[in-house]
């Protein structure tokens, strides 16, 4: 291994760096390093991006980005600065070798430097591209095909719909480009975001962004259901790595689904990103009695109303003389696949709380993320069931929107978006 770490002795007299800056890479340095240590390293390049099917972190922060250039030149060259230094940062390392304080006293810092002793607890940076970079789209309907792109779009990647209850805020939604980092430690996620918009002053800007803790969901079977803000496991019946054949039908697109010039996106898949505001208070109101019939589970145990443990197959045909033990209106029974032809998503949400909105309500609830091989035909239909039946509803307020498509993963030297740039 290479390269200089964030766990490197620091303040070493005479220590002298020349860097490579077009690389990132180390040419020299007098005093004693660490090298990057492995633990909790999860390779950054392979067929599929990490960070999707990778056993879920911790801690959260996801950003969309405005391009704020029409030079197609300055765009690639970020996203090639961008691939270098998210390499190094997800093996632990500065974004550039000695960038915190070995670029001179009298230069700003090439890397912000509060990541420095911290591992890389499985960080990972997951990106994807908006309609927007393409042409018109919901987040700037006066967008022209400034790079050239309109014949590349996949046609799956169309702004979702308004759906029944949305309380859309833009500043909270859409975007050109999204990065998704995941990590075990949330200043190692926050410092990948905060140097990426650093490293892009001038072509990219913060359209908005988001932290979460406390995983809504397990994507290993080795990982406990964890649970939402409601108090309630989240994610159960979510899909699982080892799934080959249930990925390869609802999570990577297909290279059918993407014909000509939208090739890049085989092999890859799609991220809709939604903020939902949980009302926590009257919700904290409700008997459990009410709580568990609008869940259609039990809070404790997690287990389908009827049934004894978590992975149970729920029976929605028990029936008492009140009605369906899961009641017609339940989450549980809307959301699962018998009741939705089959279709399935990938989930990979997190918790958040953002402060209280003033009125002394705390404004906390489900930053929802999952991944699907087409949006269309899996989480619009999905989301159009629950927002006009779904009980939940009457505690929820989904506030912020968007779509990207995330391509697949990269080979030796290649870099973001290089196949959708080059085809």
């Amino acid at each position: 291994m290479s390269g200089f770490s964030r766990r490197a002795l620091l303040g070493g007299a005479g220590a002298g760096v020349v860097a490579a800056a077009a690389a990132g890479v180390a040419v020299g340095r007098s005093t004693a390093d660490d090298h990057a240590s492995m633990a909790g390293v999860v390779p950054f390049r392979g067929d599929r991006q990490a960070g999707i099917t990778t056993a879920a972190q911790d801690r959260l922060h996801f950003a969309s980005f405005d391009v704020i250039t029409d030079s197609k030149a300055d765009l690639v060259d970020m996203l090639q600065r961008w691939t270098a230094a998210a390499e190094r940062m997800t093996r632990g390392e500065e974004t550039v070798a000695g960038g915190a304080v070995d670029h001179g006293e009298y230069m700003p810092p090439a890397d912000t430097g509060e990541a420095l002793g911290l591992d890389a607890s499985s960080l990972t940076l997951t990106i994807g591209f908006g309609p927007g970079l393409f042409g018109p789209s919901a987040s700037d309907p006066t967008h022209t095909d400034r790079f050239g792109l309109a014949d590349h779009r996949p046609a799956a990647l169309v702004d979702l719909p308004k759906f029944a209850k949305d309380a859309i805020e833009p500043t909270r939604s859409f975007g050109d480009i999204c990065v998704q980092a995941c990590a075990d430690d949330p200043q190692v996620a926050v410092h990948a975001i905060r140097n990426l918009a650093r490293m892009g002053f001038g072509v990219v800007s913060v359209r908005w962004s988001q932290l979460g803790f406390g995983r809504t969901s397990s994507t290993t079977s080795s990982q406990q259901t964890p649970r939402n803000m409601f108090g309630f496991k989240d994610g159960t019946a979510n899909i699982r790595a080892d799934q080959t054949d249930v990925l390869n039908r609802w999570v990577w697109v297909d290279p059918a689904d993407v014909p000509g010039k939208a090739a890049w996106m085989a092999g890859g898949s799609y991220l809709v990103a939604r903020r939902i505001r949980m009302d926590i208070e009257p919700w904290d109101r409700a008997n459990l009695s009410e709580q568990e019939a609008i869940v259609g589970r039990t809070k404790g145990v997690g287990a389908p109303l009827g049934m004894s443990n978590e992975n149970d197959t729920p029976d929605f045909s028990v029936a008492t003389g009140d009605g369906p033990v899961i009641a017609r209106d339940a989450h549980v029974r809307l959301a699962h696949p018998d009741n939705l032809g089959g279709v399935q998503i990938l989930r990979r949400g997190y918790n958040f709380t953002d402060g209280s909105d003033g009125f002394g309500h705390l404004d906390a609830g489900l930053f929802f993320i999952a991944y699907c091989r087409d949006p269309g035909k899996q989480f619009v239909p999905m989301q159009r069931a629950l927002a006009s039946k779904d009980a939940m509803m009457e505690y929820l307020t989904h506030n912020g929107s968007a779509l990207f498509a995330c391509p697949p993963g990269l080979g030796s030297g290649e870099w973001w978006g290089q196949r959708l740039f080059e085809s």
